[in-house]
């Protein structure tokens, strides 16, 4: 039986092993630094900090004939980093108080700090006069006052960053939106009341 006629023997081109090497290489790193995060993220366990309503107090809050809304609110917000082992950055934080629509007060911070495992208070006291009302606003002033219960909202943003390790900076938008419903006989309410984050 005849041989097969062959021809003469092909080499691999240097640029496909170049390749070749170049894709081996970059899979074995991305494999290690996958492995390095989530051992990482496993020993840090890293939790996103938080806001939250600590507490409030209505002190005062009258309306008279005149369609005209006087009140005295404070409220205390929390800033809390739960993270044993991450330093947190908390900036950018903007909230707005309103009663039915009515923009009251806007609470602000300057950026600030808050250590690993630990909190940060923040005492607002709002004071507002000569809140002029629409009829329909001062109706439901006048059935909160009937009510013996005033119900506001907050709303608003900040943003956190804090570091990770190795792993690098990590940064959220926190949200925050809820109802503060205060007894008019000035107790001291502590609402559950927290960010969530983006």
């Amino acid at each position: 039986m005849p041989k097969p006629v062959l021809g003469p023997e092909r080499r691999t081109n240097p640029l496909i092993w170049c390749a070749a090497i170049i894709c081996t290489i970059l899979t074995v790193a991305v494999i290690i630094t996958g492995m390095v995060v989530f051992i990482g993220y496993m020993v840090i366990r890293p939790k996103v900090p938080q806001m939250s309503v600590a507490s409030a107090n209505l002190d005062r809050f009258s309306y008279d004939m005149a369609s005209v809304l006087t009140l005295r609110v404070s409220i205390i917000i929390k800033a809390e980093n739960d993270n044993s082992r991450a330093h947190a950055s908390f900036y950018e934080t903007s909230y707005t108080l309103s009663f039915h629509g009515v923009k009251v007060a806007y609470l602000n911070a300057d950026p600030f700090d808050v250590p690993a495992n630990s909190s940060k208070y923040m005492y607002y006291p709002v004071e507002s006069s000569s809140i002029p009302l629409t009829p329909e606003e001062g109706e439901v002033a006048e059935l909160f006052l009937r009510r013996n219960q005033v119900v506001f909202d907050i709303r608003g943003n900040t943003r956190t960053r804090w570091r990770v390790g190795l792993l690098g900076s990590v940064k959220f938008w926190l949200h925050l939106n809820c109802q503060l419903k205060f007894p008019l006989n000035g107790t001291t309410i502590y609402p559950r009341c927290s960010t969530k984050s983006k």
